[in-house]
């Protein structure tokens, strides 16, 4: 008969706990069809997609747009936003738990110390008259436990808690993909209005010039009471449109100073219109949303995180094995208990087994499998919506294009038709009203121009949005 010996049959039992089967299906991720082009991504104008361009840094998307107060923005906001810092420590929460879960491979040791005073009484049992009654207790002790991973619960514990981790790191990279592309959309929202206080005070000049012409008309007979009250009520509704415009720039300015993590109070966003055409955005192909959306990694990071927690909840159909150990000194004095012949210690394993549990285990492997199909399912929502952003923001800039095209025609006709009445009128060929007609006209035509701008550069904003930014799931941390 072969004898193992105890040093031997303890290292033999590590390896065979190193090496134990982990329990539970192992992650494939879900699979996704995804077209081969986006329906909507034509070649028709500035709006179609740029050459991609995926060996560049596009983490700092925002700078396509080439401006300077917009990119000084961008970086405030990355550093001062509060929901961005509560994302991060959120975070800095899953990756500890990590670090928590993996503590439990190791063995757990622990050291005390204790003095204790003891007085037995003289009429307990086995107590005689040579027995001391009063003495010291000083005890050090030494305690040594270790519940192998046989099972791999332990392991697909730490499966789930980093790949929570990861999908954590993957919600504040959206959370900050979110707020600076807000942050960008209300920026443009503000030089829009910029843009069309400027064309309002440009009209507003005219109709002043137009409101004296009248008033000199009236002097000679040329004109009535009507025309020039009519003049006034024009100029006059065009101010108060100028004024009404301080409304939105006012609560979109303090949008921003939220944004970037200061008081609203005395922030002050300087004037400068928009203009110009939206730049072209490289969209690349659908397969490659699922790798540049953060809110795609993070759910598929919880289906991950999911299917580990199976495995865990199966582990508990296996016997639970528990190695322990106990040592120390124990001494009736203190400097007794330094000594060697005070040296106590035990050692052995245990293992636990349950029999009957009425079903609970069963459920919990049955309620850790819905959980994962409900990521599954969620996972799969979130790619359909993603791909439905993309959709969305491509369709307005097409359409917006065409719009502007058409608008801009509009507005050369709307000039065109004022200039010629208003030649008519200082001629006396024209009456006033039909003047006034044609300077309405031309306002509303120009105000929609100036919006349209100002739609375009927010929708080309919002399609980098649904792009997913300059992110890559390649940032993922490794945990």
């Amino acid at each position: 008969m072969r004898v193992i010996y105890p040093q031997r049959a303890g290292a033999l039992f590590i390896l065979v706990a190193l090496g134990g089967c982990a329990v539970g299906p192992n992650y494939k991720a879900p699979a996704m069809p995804s077209p081969p082009a986006y329906s909507d991504n034509g070649h028709n104008g500035d709006w179609s997609a740029a050459i991609p361009a995926d060996q560049a840094d596009r983490g700092a998307w925002w700078t396509v747009y080439k401006d300077a107060d917009l990119n000084d923005l961008e970086l405030r906001c990355a550093s001062a936003n509060q929901n961005i810092a509560a994302a991060l420590h959120a975070y800095e929460q899953a990756h500890d738990l990590v670090r928590e879960n993996k503590s439990s491979l190791y063995p757990t040791v622990s050291i005390g110390g204790s003095a204790t005073r003891n007085k037995l009484s003289q009429h307990q049992p086995f107590v005689s008259p040579s027995t001391l009654l009063d003495y010291w207790d000083f005890l050090i002790p030494l305690n040594i436990s270790w519940e192998p991973d046989l099972w791999g619960s332990v392991r697909r514990q730490i499966e789930s808690s980093a790949a929570s981790a990861q999908a954590t790191a993957a919600d504040l990279a959206n959370t900050r993909l979110s707020l600076q592309g807000t942050l960008a959309v209300t920026y443009f929202q503000i030089r829009g209005i910029d843009l069309q206080a400027e064309l309002l005070r440009s009209t507003i000049h005219d109709y002043s010039l137009m409101l004296q012409l009248t008033l000199d008309r009236k002097k000679y007979g040329l004109a009535s009471d009507i025309d020039v009250e009519e003049a006034k009520e024009q100029l006059e509704a065009t101010r108060a449109q100028l004024i009404d415009l301080g409304v939105q720039r006012a609560q979109y300015e303090h949008a921003v100073a939220v944004l970037i993590g200061v008081p609203a109070t005395g922030f002050h966003v300087s004037e400068r219109p928009l203009a110009g055409d939206p730049p072209p955005i490289p969209t690349g192909i659908p397969s490659q949303l699922l790798e540049r959306r953060p809110d795609i990694a993070a759910a598929e990071r919880r289906v991950a995180s999911a299917n580990a927690l199976i495995g865990v909840a199966k582990s508990t159909f296996f016997p639970t094995v528990l190695l322990g150990a106990t040592g120390g000194t124990n001494s009736e004095s203190a400097s007794g208990a330094l000594s060697p012949s005070s040296t106590m210690w035990s050692a052995g394993p245990s293992v636990n087994e349950t029999i009957f549990d009425a079903g609970r285990r069963r459920a919990e492997v049955d309620y850790a499998r819905a959980q994962h199909e409900q990521a599954v399912a969620l996972y799969r929502e979130q790619v359909l919506s993603a791909f439905r952003d993309v959709e969305d923001q491509l369709a307005a800039l097409r359409v917006l294009e065409d719009e502007a095209t058409v608008t801009a025609r509009a507005v050369v006709a709307a000039k065109k038709t004022t200039a010629l009445s208003t030649v008519r009128y200082k001629r006396g060929l024209a009456p006033y009203l039909e003047l006034l007609t044609n300077e309405s006209i031309e306002l509303n035509d120009e105000r929609l121009a100036a919006a349209l701008v100002s739609r375009r550069v927010v929708a080309s904003t919002q399609l980098q949005m649904a792009l997913g930014g300059g992110w890559s799931s390649t940032e993922l941390p490794k945990n």
